[in-house]
């Protein structure tokens, strides 16, 4: 999140947890760098990539971060690591 945030503008990591409340019905954090969902019935962690994956193409930044997932319902944007062109 730290890179996204660094990235993007300030707005953009505020805009994400809109994004996703608006579609899973589920309280979205913030928490150390890493979106959190705590809820007991939250979506698979699947359609949840799916969705920061679509957040990301809409902001034009699919192109500059990658979602990683890590324990259950955790998930990191990453920004990706550009090719060398020699």
């Amino acid at each position: 999140m730290r890179e996204l945030r660094d990235k993007a503008d300030g707005e953009t990591v505020k805009d994400l947890i809109s994004f996703l409340e608006k579609r899973i019905d589920a309280e979205v954090k913030v928490v150390g760098g890493k979106i959190t969902i705590n809820e007991e019935n939250a979506p698979s962690k699947a359609y949840l990539r799916v969705l920061i994956r679509k957040f990301l193409h809409q902001v034009e930044l699919k192109e500059d971060f990658r979602v990683i997932s890590s324990k259950e319902n955790v998930f990191t944007i990453k920004e990706r690591k550009k090719a060398r062109e020699e």
